[in-house]
C-alpha cells in the first residue's frame, strides 16, 4: 500500500487507535490472532450475505465475490500462523464494534444498503489502520504478514465506499459523518474486553 493510500484511510477515520489498545494487543497476541481470524471469517460472511440480498447489482456481486475469497484466504493464513505458534483456535465472544456500527443503519431500502456499505468501509479502514500501527511493533513474521494485508484491506475499503456512493446516487457525506461519530465512540470508549476492533480495554 502506498503512503498516499494509507493517508486517505487515516483521513477517513475519525480518530487514531489509542495507544492503550496497542499495548493490550502486544500483551495478548494469542487472543489478537484468534479474534483476527474471526474477523476475516465474518468479513467473508458479510460479503456473501450482500451477494444473496442484492442479486441485481452486478458490480456489487463481482466485488463482494472477490472480497469474500480474499478474506477466507486471510482466515486460512491466520490459522496457519496460529498453528505454527501452538495457539488453539477456539470460540471467543464478538466485540461490540460491528454491532455498534450497524445500530446506525437505517432499515428501509435503499438507505439500508448505503449505510451497510459505509459500515463495511469503516470496518475495513479501521482494520487497515490497526495493521499499519501494529506491524512495526510485532515480530518479523507477524509484522510482515500484517503489512502484506494492507493492500487488500485498503482496496476493500475503497470498494465498499464506491458501492455506497453508487447505491446512494449522490452525496453520502452526511451518512459518513453520522457513522464516523459512532465509530469514534466505539474506538475511544472503555471496553469490557480486548478484541481486534475493541475500544480501550478494561481487561484482557
Amino acid at each position: 500500500m502506498t503512503q498516499s493510500a494509507l493517508d486517505e484511510i487515516l483521513a477517513f477515520l475519525p480518530c487514531a487507535t489509542p495507544d492503550a489498545w496497542l499495548a493490550a494487543a502486544l500483551d495478548n497476541q494469542p487472543l489478537l490472532l484468534i479474534d483476527h481470524a474471526n474477523c476475516e471469517k465474518k468479513a467473508a460472511s458479510t460479503a456473501l450475505s450482500l451477494m444473496y440480498r442484492y442479486v441485481d447489482d452486478l458490480e456489487l456481486l463481482h466485488l463482494m465475490s472477490r472480497l469474500a475469497r480474499e478474506e477466507l484466504r486471510h482466515f486460512e493464513q491466520v490459522l496457519d500462523i496460529m498453528a505454527a505458534r501452538g495457539i488453539a483456535y477456539g470460540q471467543v465472544s464478538a466485540s461490540r464494534y460491528a454491532a455498534g456500527l450497524r445500530d446506525r443503519v437505517r432499515p428501509a431500502e435503499p438507505h439500508r444498503l448505503v449505510d451497510t456499505l459505509i459500515v463495511g468501509a469503516f470496518i475495513e479502514a479501521r482494520s487497515c489502520e490497526r495493521f499499519a500501527r501494529l506491524a512495526p511493533l510485532l515480530d518479523a513474521e507477524l509484522g510482515k504478514f500484517y503489512t502484506s494485508l494492507l493492500k487488500s484491506e485498503g482496496r476493500h475499503y475503497r470498494d465498499y465506499l464506491g458501492l455506497a456512493k453508487a447505491a446512494a446516487g449522490g452525496d453520502i457525506s452526511d451518512r459518513i459523518a453520522a457513522i464516523a461519530a459512532r465509530e469514534r465512540e466505539l474506538i475511544e470508549a472503555p471496553d469490557p474486553e480486548f478484541r481486534f476492533h475493541s475500544g480501550i480495554p478494561l481487561s484482557a
